[in-house]
């Protein structure tokens, strides 16, 4: 009989130590495209976000706000950078700035294992970065009208699960 106890509590044991190292391999991807940009000069490259930009900025903290972000990511431009600071102030991280063009899906996947990440670019750039976490074409670029759309993709223990959700 203390055998078979002895057994248990081993077993018991190993299954809790390998389901808390499970947990740490679990990486969560939250990606949006930048809020409403201001279009009243057609020829800056880089504008501010709008009125209504900046309070979809604030609203994407406010939909996150239960959420503890190790890294915020952006593209180097003002209405990603300003989409993506009140989340990132609010988890007290400062964004980390990447190059769209120089995606690397399984690299980043590596860099922020374990990790909960939020990723903000644009309409052609995001879907391109969740596909290339995908390994897979599955998401279309987002039309130009829509600020809305987050992508989440979740890896358990190698394992990729993604979603598409719509927030107005």
């Amino acid at each position: 009989m203390k055998h078979v106890l002895l057994v248990f509590v081993l077993l018991t044991s190993v299954y809790g130590f390998s389901q808390n190292e499970n947990q740490s391999e679990i990486s969560t991807f939250y990606f949006i495209r930048h809020a409403e940009k201001d279009t009243s000069d057609s020829n800056n490259k880089n504008p501010h976000l709008n009125n209504v930009g900046i309070t979809r900025a604030n609203n994407w903290n406010n939909i996150f706000k239960h959420i503890k972000f190790d890294k915020v990511y952006a593209t180097d431009y003002h209405r990603t950078k300003e989409t993506a600071l009140p989340t990132a102030t609010n988890n007290e991280l400062e964004i980390v700035l990447y190059n769209p063009r120089a995606i690397n899906g399984n690299e980043f996947k590596k860099r922020n294992t374990g990790k909960t990440v939020l990723v903000v670019g644009h309409s052609n750039t995001t879907p391109a970065f969740v596909n290339a976490l995908l390994g897979e074409e599955k998401y279309k670029d987002i039309d130009h009208h829509n600020n809305s759309n987050l992508y989440i993709v979740t890896i358990i223990n190698g394992e990729i699960s993604d979603q598409m959700l719509t927030i107005n």
